[in-house]
């Protein structure tokens, strides 16, 4: 399982980068804005376009970067698409397009402007990852439409549940991937017991039908949820910082360092001299 990072903050990245786990990035305009700002904080002068041309550089080739179309039309889609292709995918070529699934607000609007606008880019060559995907349905859709990638939001399918149910939680709060019983029945959201269930579901279908589209695990909030989805075989998981540093916490490595430390012997610690 590849290991993306949920973030457009440069020293982030750069960290990831650093310590063998990053090969790829996901961003949205509001994480940009938000790493920019801190930086501009600090004094330093610095515009979005430039900014983005720095993360796709510090990434490099072969490690996608995924950047956020804003309108909710197909063919405004599609030019905005291409805007950010043209414009940021030369630098390491690793630039891919987020266009959402469905861009209706309600029932009654019109469901197929991001599927028209997958196809479209799809055939253009243009790298698609269709986010905002809370059911296998509009994954297998996405997919069909040509997808490079599909990103299940398994985090807020669990938020979803939770809201939903009336039950208190904070953002990283561990959800069972086998759901929760309520009044002796298990919460769901159309048979999909969690958000880990969702990209179960989904790995299942794609391999099934042998689909291409790679499954991104998205909107990660603790590093058990990493584990569930590793453990399904997703082919990525797009995760905060913090959950990558939550992954390398466990009591008892602490404790032999500790003992490993004061097993080291003068003599032993002589050979380093």
């Amino acid at each position: 399982m590849d290991i993306f990072i949920d973030s457009a903050d440069i020293e982030d990245i750069k960290k990831a980068m650093e310590y063998g786990v990053c090969s790829g990035c996901t961003t949205n305009p509001s994480l940009i804005k938000k790493a920019i700002d801190k930086l501009k904080a600090r004094g330093e002068n610095i515009n979005m376009e430039d900014y983005i041309k720095m993360i796709c550089e510090t990434l490099g080739e072969g490690r996608p970067i995924s950047l956020e179309v804003i309108s909710l039309d197909a063919d405004s889609m599609i030019k905005e698409a291409e805007t950010l292709y043209n414009k940021f995918n030369s630098i390491a070529n690793n630039v891919v397009i987020k266009i959402p699934v469905n861009t209706a607000t309600s029932e009654d609007g019109n469901h197929y402007e991001g599927l028209k606008a997958i196809k479209a880019l799809s055939e253009k060559g243009i790298p698609i990852n269709a986010t905002l995907i809370f059911t296998p349905e509009q994954a297998l859709l996405a997919a069909k439409a040509r997808a490079k990638y599909v990103s299940p939001f398994a985090g807020r399918v669990d938020d979803f549940i939770r809201t939903n149910a009336g039950i208190k939680f904070e953002k990283p709060d561990y959800f069972s991937a086998e759901g929760r019983k309520e009044g002796g029945r298990i919460l769901e959201d159309n048979g999909i017991v969690s958000g880990v269930d969702l990209v179960a579901r989904i790995v299942d279908t794609f391999a099934n039908y042998d689909l291409e589209a790679k499954i991104i695990a998205a909107s990660m909030r603790n590093a058990r949820q990493v584990r569930e989805v590793a453990e399904l075989g997703v082919d990525i998981a797009t995760v905060p910082f913090y959950v990558i540093e939550q992954m390398l916490k466990h009591p008892k490595t602490f404790e032999g360092i500790v003992k490993f430390s004061k097993d080291v012997v003068p003599e032993y610690r002589n050979l380093f001299s």
